[in-house]
């Protein structure tokens, strides 16, 4: 248990019998009556986001969380396998609570994580950024520079990405694994 003060961005609370992680808070202190906290509380397995408000000295349910890298190994119908780094033991992983599961290729480290005290998987992330080359797109012209003009391109994961017109087949792509978007390409 904690006190409603105690709270920081990415604690982790059970509140209504689902667990949720604090995204913002902010420790309000008006000119008349109790100070209070008020949060914006992510639930963990829908996404939704709620906004709370908490009394100082409230107490509430924190639960224990180990983030752990996990290799991505294969896809196993509708769930990922992976496979834990310490121990090499494997486990699957629905692709639903995996966020960026669209730009995950094989041998790439995510962070898995787990409520410590039931060992159950609460979701997978992927590293912000990842390195993927074109498989195809519609060939560039020569000065197709000029404008911000995106063109779709697809990558070796099988994921559409939007890229400049300069970009062709075989290159290196940085893309953002939280929206898909383009990032740069790699020299």
């Amino acid at each position: 248990m904690i006190n409603a003060q105690d709270i920081k961005n990415g604690t982790c609370i059970r509140l209504d019998g689902d667990l949720y992680f604090c995204i913002e808070f902010l420790h309000v202190k008006p000119g008349k009556g109790n100070t209070f906290m008020r949060t914006k509380l992510k639930n963990v397995v829908d996404g939704r986001v709620l906004e709370r408000r908490f009394n100082i000295g409230e107490k509430l349910e924190d639960v224990r969380v180990e983030r752990r890298p996990y290799q991505y190994l294969y896809m196993d119908g509708e769930d990922a396998i992976f496979m834990n780094q310490e121990t090499y033991e494997q486990i699957p992983i629905a692709k639903e609570l995996i966020t960026g599961a669209d730009y995950m290729k094989e041998s790439d480290i995510v962070e898995v994580v787990s409520d410590a005290s039931t060992e159950t998987i609460l979701f997978a992330e992927m590293p912000i950024k990842t390195k993927l080359k074109i498989t195809y797109t519609e060939p560039g012209v020569k000065g197709d520079t000029a404008t911000n003009t995106l063109k779709p391109a697809t990558v070796e994961t099988g994921a559409t990405v939007r890229v400049p017109l300069f970009c062709n087949e075989g290159e290196i792509i940085e893309v953002d694994t939280r929206d898909g978007s383009y990032q740069g390409r790699v020299r």
